[in-house]
């Protein structure tokens, strides 16, 4: 049995598990991992084990996890903003929280511990039991921040004035680049040289779907691609997919930047703008792949990530 000192890596997506092992990586330290039974956790985690990572102990779980919550103080959490996570630091008050990344999130989540923006899921009509403990749990938050106990580490840069505002609260900021997933990296041989990175934009409302399968086609006219669905992403979504012309579906359960880490052959990775267009580039340095942002109906808007 793990210290109940160690921290505990309270996480609920696959880059949230990546940055618990990121975390525990370059503080040389031991997490005990408590993760989420949502899409592509179990295989992240094993991933991860077999890369090495220092996870003391696993623990699967729906819903909160109390019981590891309440005996671990230093809290390593990726989504600020989750009603269960303001839940339970308004109940068991930890002493100490590290946020880890939660997609662009992270950059909406420090301005809101600074002041700038409301407690609120950027884009959310938030009602019901989250407002009513998100004020307990901020205030909690805030007065640990004063003590030295808040800290973020993050892939994304929060900018010079975002960082001094953090600094002025007692908030230390550690920017990270993958350096343990691009370490352990392991190659993940794919049909074609061009990659297509699918997109819950659709599922989410944002894009209409047909727009987002005409972009597809469109790049599997130019030359065939490797399409990598987004966790996220229906049954139906995928299906219309398969039968584009020229598009051949890989399901490797694998975050994306566990997959094209460490990447050998040259690669064209085809993305809509998303927080992919932060994490990649830092995964794929030094590798043969790069990185190109989309936006459809704009095919003659395109530029390079590197």
């Amino acid at each position: 049995m793990a210290r109940e000192s160690a921290p505990l890596a309270w996480v609920e997506s696959p880059l949230q598990l990546i940055g618990a092992a990121e975390w525990a990586h370059a503080r040389r330290e031991s997490v005990v991992l408590a993760g989420r039974l949502t899409a592509q956790m179990p295989e992240t985690a094993d991933e991860l084990l077999a890369r090495g990572a220092r996870f003391a102990e696993t623990h699967p779980y729906l819903g909160i996890p109390w019981g590891l919550l309440a005996r671990h103080r230093h809290w390593l959490v990726g989504d600020g903003y989750s009603g269960q996570f303001r839940l339970a630091a308004a109940v068991l008050r930890p002493r100490r929280v590290t946020f880890l990344d939660d997609g662009a999130n992270a950059v909406a989540y420090a301005d809101t511990l600074v002041g700038r923006r409301p407690y609120a899921r950027p884009g959310h009509a938030e009602r019901g039991l989250t407002t009513r403990v998100g004020p307990i749990a901020h205030a909690h938050l805030i007065s640990r921040a004063l003590e030295g106990e808040i800290d973020v580490f993050t892939a994304f840069d929060l900018g010079y004035g975002r960082r001094d505002a953090l600094a002025e609260l007692g908030v230390p900021v550690t920017r990270h680049d993958f350096a343990f997933t691009r370490e352990t990296a392991r190659p993940h041989p794919l049909p074609t040289s061009r990659v297509v990175l699918g997109s819950a934009r659709p599922e989410d409302g944002h894009l209409d779907r047909d727009v987002y399968l005409d972009w597809v086609a469109h790049e599997a006219s130019i030359a065939p691609v490797t399409y990598l669905p987004h966790r996220r992403e229906s049954a139906q979504q995928l299906e219309a997919v398969a039968r584009l012309p020229h598009v051949m579906i890989e399901r490797p359960n694998l975050p994306i930047e566990l997959v094209l880490a460490g990447a050998r052959e040259r690669l064209d990775v085809l993305t809509l703008t998303s927080s992919t267009t932060t994490t990649l580039p830092l995964v794929l340095n030094g590798s043969a792949a790069v990185l190109r942002a989309r936006e459809p109906g704009t095919r003659h808007r395109r530029r390079a990530v590197r």
